[in-house]
């Protein structure tokens, strides 16, 4: 019998004031707008990009107008020359001259912030950067392909046009970022990540895009989390845009939470008065049913998001249109041999309203377009609607956030009874034991021990758990206060006092 255990045991002691107590008055925080967007030197007041669409949809009447009201407007460069009568017989070279013009025109009608969409997929890919170089774009969107070969850096540079890849995984930014670093020392701008729900071509396997795993809400967190890497290597602000399915104010909000600083639109500025396409382009959106939008597989070999028509059904049906021309090889990965029809001349006859003779690309949410409206407006109404969606969410935050202070004083209160009833019966059995040891000796002794040593460990035990809980409602209540400040921080406007 070791009549030294009672002289071993050590009480926990187990210090409150080192768990800081988390004080934080919401009420002090204020609203005001939309936070700016900022890539590289080059700040927008609104956070919101108009997506580039071609054949023709979003040209210099569009871009300017977005422009203009504090977003950043994009020019959509592919097939942009077919704008051109004279496209059979200038080929490529259309494309370059179209979309030299366009950006001039959109120039004079803006100081804004003005984009050029370019896909990476298209022979003429370099021929349109030097253009959008030469013509001072302030941006390049590269999509369809991975921006990596070939790339003048320099000179995108030398001429401060920022860079901004689209991308369709953290795993596709990873590459483009890693590959950037070894060859040229750099690293791009932004990154725009276009989850499942855009419109026109999509960069996912048919299997994918209804796929959980693949929604934009699991795609963005991917990308941030692999792009933060490099913005710590190289001490820059890569922002990173969501795009894809994105409707409302409150799209915009839930995406801010999720860590994107900025969206790109496409399928909400078809649907205004600006869009350079035909009226009875925009107005197929404005008839359109939700079982309209479909899936469908281009001529390129990829699927793509577009409403649904006859031209689409023949198409899917095998029968070919009739005098297909090819004034280019635009894209190795169609052959006018096998396809059905030539995308680039059904998008253009849908931009010209001749919608039995092409289609409509559209993103998943075209059917709840209700009306064509101005630029200003819709620009207005997705202010607006960010507003009411981030007042809400600082709502239900500030309450989630008191009631973590609330179960944290229940928590505290809690712990300090244990502690106290524990020094207590500490204090009993201790002397308890020492009067014991002094007067009897053998079976005594013992059995007041062993009984000493069941209660001790289950009284630490009941503590120790406390402990725990009350550290991680601490964390909690922490995190909410982490939330809140982000929230009205992402607003310039806003001021917020703790």
């Amino acid at each position: 019998m070791d009549f030294n255990i009672i002289s071993k045991l050590q009480l926990p002691k187990i210090d409150l004031s080192n768990i800081e107590w988390p004080k934080f008055d919401v009420s002090m925080l204020q609203w005001s707008q939309m936070p700016k967007l900022k890539i590289g030197d080059a700040v927008a007041r609104l956070p919101i990009i108009q997506g580039g669409m071609g054949v023709g949809i979003s040209l210099s009447k569009l871009s300017s107008a977005v422009a203009n009201e504090g977003g950043i407007g994009v020019i959509a460069a592919n097939s942009i020359g077919m704008l051109n009568p004279e496209y059979y017989a200038k080929h490529k070279d259309a494309n370059s001259i179209a979309l030299r013009q366009e950006i001039r025109k959109a120039r004079k009608m803006t100081s804004g912030l003005i984009g050029v969409n370019i896909m990476v997929a298209v022979d003429d890919f370099l021929d349109l950067l030097r253009v959008s170089m030469e013509e001072g774009a302030d941006m390049v969107f590269l999509g369809a392909g991975l921006p990596i070969k070939n790339i003048p850096v320099k000179e995108l540079r030398e001429a401060g046009v920022k860079v901004v890849p689209i991308v369709s995984s953290g795993r596709a930014a990873k590459l483009i970022f890693k590959s950037w670093m070894k060859s040229y020392n750099d690293i791009p701008d932004a990154v725009v990540v276009e989850g499942p729900m855009a419109g026109g071509h999509l960069g996912f396997k048919a299997d994918q895009i209804d796929d959980p795993d693949f929604v934009l809400e699991n795609i963005v967190p991917d990308v941030i989390a692999e792009i933060k890497v490099y913005e710590e290597k190289c001490s820059r602000s890569i922002p990173v845009i969501a795009a894809g399915g994105i409707f409302t104010g409150a799209d915009i909000s839930k995406f801010f939470k999720l860590g994107a600083r900025g969206v790109q639109m496409g399928t909400r500025f078809v649907a205004t008065h600006e869009c350079d396409a035909d009226i009875r382009f925009k107005q197929a959106y404005v008839s359109c049913k939700e079982g309209d939008v479909g899936i469908i597989k281009s001529p390129v070999g990829l699927p793509g998001r577009a409403i649904q028509n006859q031209f689409l059904k023949d198409a899917a049906e095998g029968k070919k249109r009739k005098g297909l021309r090819c004034a280019w090889k635009c894209l190795k990965s169609c052959d006018l041999k096998t396809a059905k029809y030539c995308i680039s001349l059904a998008l253009d006859n849908a931009r010209k309203g001749n919608l039995e003779e092409g289609f409509a690309f559209a993103g998943s949410n075209a059917y709840r377009v209700e009306n064509i409206v101005a630029v200003k407006e819709l620009m207005q109404e997705l202010k607006r609607d960010y507003l009411v969606a981030e007042k809400a969410g600082a709502g239900r935050l500030r309450g989630e956030y008191e009631k973590a202070l609330e179960r944290l004083s229940a928590l505290k209160e809690e712990y300090t009874v244990a502690l106290t009833s524990l020094q207590e019966e500490y204090g009993k059995d201790y002397a308890a034991a020492l009067s014991v040891l002094q007067e009897e000796y053998g079976k005594s002794l013992e059995a007041s021990l062993l009984a000493f040593q069941d209660k001790y460990p289950n009284a630490m035990d009941k503590i120790s758990k406390l402990k725990e809980e009350y550290s991680k409602a601490v964390d909690r209540a922490s995190a909410l206060k982490a939330d809140l400040v982000a929230m009205f921080e992402r607003s310039s406007g806003i001021s917020c006092k703790a």
